[in-house]
């Protein structure tokens, strides 16, 4: 019997690549719209608004995708929004079963209102604690920096600063073409000498050198999509595949690929679930894991990725667990933390959700 979405839903789960720009509820959109006195909403009914965020982000123009997210930024721009916002999205993500999140954000974006990025950071700290407070879920913060500007190395530092409150490591985004990482290696290497970890947007609407520059200029820990590295692996018609050296490397070194199947179809990353690099990355054993990017914008969760990969690939529940053990594996928290999320909810978890099906 494949796992069906209710059982998946109770399966313990990992996310590493969830912005919180991207995940909010329309009706709180509408809300603080209102109280905020964001007046540009393209429509003021709930329903309507999550509809024209799907169709928005559906129709394969980059410009109307990215439209999406001034209005989510639009309406975080106080600290009692982004408080709220932050709280709302550890209740949703406990709700549909994870365990253990890292939920990226860009405090620069935050502060058209007189926020400082202290503020800023402190406020989405703040609703992570009261939105995990007596739930089965654990939030981490990754404090993201926008590749088109300079503040990198600023928000570097913040990340550094709150380090032992919430904040597990840093992040570039932003357009890739005309936008390297190598562009903000001051603060890759200021947070290698602060033993600080990070994650780079490499590889998703860029080819392999994104992503080689990404790891061995900038050395990442982790890819943010990282789709673009089949690029680098020839398959014949055997289905035998030939990996070149930058994909040998990525699976040799067990880099962690955070994919988000269904933003990279909206991206154009990539056509269909089926023809996803996720199927032959899986089969190949590189350190693959499942995530959401934006749950608004894409209308889904990490049980909904995890059911389309089901009923596209006859995945399994040792599959599952299996994408859901490299995720913890590849956290930004302390290696015991880690393991005794494995070995102690995440393995009986799915013990008990396989004996039970």
């Amino acid at each position: 019997m494949s796992p069906t979405l209710d059982q998946i839903r109770r399966a313990p789960k990992v996310l590493l690549h969830d912005h919180l720009d991207g995940g909010l509820r329309a009706e709180t959109i509408v809300e603080l719209a209102r109280e905020t006195d964001y007046g540009r909403l393209p429509t003021t009914d709930p329903d309507n608004l999550r509809q024209w965020f799907e169709e928005a982000s559906d129709s394969g123009s980059l410009e109307r995708y990215l439209e999406t997210f001034d209005h989510t930024v639009g309406v975080m721009q106080t600290r009692e929004s982004l408080t709220r916002v932050a709280s709302e999205c550890a209740q949703d993500l406990d709700a549909d079963g994870v365990v253990y999140a890292e939920v990226r954000f860009a405090p620069e974006q935050h502060t058209s209102r007189g926020l400082s990025l202290d503020q800023v950071v402190e406020a989405v700290l703040d609703g992570f604690r009261q939105g995990s407070e007596g739930r089965d879920i654990r939030v981490g913060t990754l404090l993201t920096a926008m590749r088109h500007q300079a503040r990198s190395m600023e928000i570097a530092e913040l990340a550094v600063r709150y380090r032992d409150v919430g904040v597990v490591g840093f992040d570039i985004a932003g357009a890739e073409a005309g936008y390297p990482p190598t562009r903000h290696l001051d603060a890759f290497e200021y947070l290698q000498r602060e033993n600080a970890h990070f994650t780079i947007h490499a590889g998703e609407a860029f080819g392999l050198p994104s992503i080689w520059q990404a790891i061995q200029w900038c050395g990442a820990d982790r890819l943010g999509h990282g789709v673009r590295i089949i690029d680098d692996i020839t398959v014949a018609g055997d289905q035998s595949a030939k990996l070149g050296r930058l994909a040998a490397y990525v699976r040799d070194k067990r880099i962690p690929l955070e994919m988000c199947p269904t933003s990279n179809l909206q991206t154009g990353a990539a056509a269909s679930i089926a023809e996803h690099p996720i199927g032959l990355l899986r089969r190949l054993h590189f350190r693959v894991t499942v995530n959401t990017d934006n749950r608004l914008m894409s209308s889904t969760s990490v049980s909904q990725e995890f059911h389309k990969l089901v009923e596209t690939f006859g995945y399994g529940w040792d599959d599952l667990q299996w994408f859901t053990v490299n995720a913890m594996k590849s956290a930004f928290i302390p290696f015991d933390e880690r393991l005794a999320l494995i070995n102690g909810v995440i393995k009986p978890g799915f013990a008990q959700i396989k004996w039970q099906s």
